[in-house]
C-alpha cells in the first residue's frame, strides 16, 4: 500500500531512516513531535511512504515549493528516498516516487528535482527509469 504519513508511522518511518545516511532514531521529546505534528499539517510537505505487512518499507519526501516564475507555478523537490535492505527490488521505492509525481501534477508542478549523492550506477539507473535525468542541470550544495 502507498500512501502518505500519519501520525501513527513515525516510529516505523524512523526506524526505516536509520538505513538512510545512519542515522540514530530520535529521543521522542516535545520538540520532535512538535516537528512530526508541523510536518504532518504542513499542505507542501508530503511524507509517502509504503507498507507491507503493517510494517513502513520504503518512503520518500515530496515538497511543494511556492514559486513566483514559470507563471507562478510550484516546482517538486524530492528528498529522502529510502527502501528497506529487505525490500529493495520489488518496485517499492518506484511506487513512492510514482505517487510524489501525482501529488506534483495536482499542484500544477512544472518540474520536480530530486539530488543524490550516490555514485553507483545502479542507483543513478534506478533514477533515470523512474524518469530522471543528470543532464539537463548542475546540482550544487553548500552543507551548512
Amino acid at each position: 500500500m502507498i500512501r502518505e504519513a500519519t501520525k501513527q508511522d513515525f516510529d516505523g518511518l524512523m526506524q526505516l531512516y536509520t538505513q538512510l545516511h545512519n542515522n540514530v532514531i530520535p529521543e521522542k521529546t516535545s520538540s520532535i513531535e512538535l516537528l512530526w505534528q508541523n510536518i504532518l499539517e504542513d499542505k507542501n510537505h508530503h511524507i509517502i511512504v509504503a507498507e507491507r505487512d503493517g510494517r513502513i518499507v520504503s518512503s520518500c519526501v515530496c515538497v511543494i515549493v511556492p514559486n513566483l516564475t514559470h507563471s507562478q507555478r510550484p516546482y517538486a523537490l524530492i528528498e529522502n528516498v529510502i527502501t528497506d535492505k529487505d525490500s529493495r527490488g520489488k518496485g517499492l521505492a518506484t511506487a513512492c516516487l510514482d505517487f510524489a509525481k501525482k501529488i506534483a501534477k495536482q499542484a500544477n508542478c512544472y518540474k520536480i528535482m530530486l539530488l543524490t549523492g550516490s555514485k553507483e550506477e545502479a542507483t543513478l539507473n534506478f533514477y533515470r527509469r523512474a524518469g530522471y535525468n543528470s543532464e539537463d542541470k548542475t546540482a550544487f550544495i553548500q552543507w551548512l
